[in-house]
């Protein structure tokens, strides 16, 4: 193996300076080279070549986002007594609140017209939920019936249409009960917690009924009111 003193390892390593100097890979013609003490890049960097912007992808909606952005951009107004903190967005229909309500007649205009849309919008969704609702509930009706019918049984759907809960007076939707396969398994936790839970109430009473001087009832009596606290707490998320 050469050493560093090696003759034929200085002989790789020092280029020739002869007029037989080969051009090659690594040794570019003489009269390109860098000159010692001269910059290979005299003009230096463009001015503003690092903070331009990368050109968005065919894909992107670069001025949708940029749009969002500062739209939920939260900024500091004075009002009253003190400052606020509110979206951009907000505070725009603020303003434009404000100045129809006092006489600008472009602005009433403008606030009618976005208030008029965004009620028919609202009342589009509702409608287009409610149908929903109703459909989901009536197309499970009958595939119940189906199924008692043939004597056959399925799956289970999510949300079952009886926690599907349509007030006809008022047109509200809403859903009493798990519509993921996740909520359900935590509903049937809680399903089981509260059964163990009632058990218990049930055994320490009936403790107390036989054995009127039990020496730890007031221990006893703190555990009933405990676990009926617990109990009434999932009745509230998951009735009887």
């Amino acid at each position: 193996m050469a050493g560093p003193d090696d003759p034929r390892r200085k002989a790789l390593t020092v280029r020739p300076t002869s007029g037989d100097y080969a051009v090659g890979y690594g040794k570019p013609p003489t009269e390109t080279r860098f000159q010692k003490g001269q910059s290979g890049n005299p003009r230096g960097r463009p001015k503003g070549s690092r903070n331009r912007s990368k050109l968005p992808a065919l894909n992107e909606e670069r001025m949708k986002s940029i749009l969002i952005e500062e739209a939920y951009r939260t900024i500091r107004l004075n009002e009253g007594n003190g400052q606020v903190t509110i979206p951009m967005a907000q505070a725009v229909i603020r303003s434009l609140a404000v100045n129809a309500a006092k006489g600008n007649q472009r602005a009433q205009r403008l606030f009618t017209e976005l208030l008029f849309t965004t009620e028919r919008e609202n009342k589009r969704l509702h409608d287009e939920f409610l149908d929903a609702a109703i459909s989901y509930k009536v197309s499970w009706e009958r595939e119940f019936e189906r199924r008692e019918r043939l004597g056959t049984t399925g799956p289970e759907p999510l949300p079952h249409p009886d926690h599907v809960i349509v007030d006809i007076r008022t047109g509200e939707v809403a859903i009493k009960g798990p519509a993921t396969p996740e909520e359900k398994a935590k509903w049937d936790w809680m399903r089981e917690r509260k059964h163990e839970y009632m058990k218990e109430v049930d055994e320490l009473e009936q403790l107390l009924i036989d054995e009127p001087d039990y020496p730890y009832k007031k221990q006893v009596l703190a555990d009933i009111e405990h676990n009926t606290k617990i109990i009434n707490m999932i009745r509230r998320v998951m009735p009887d």
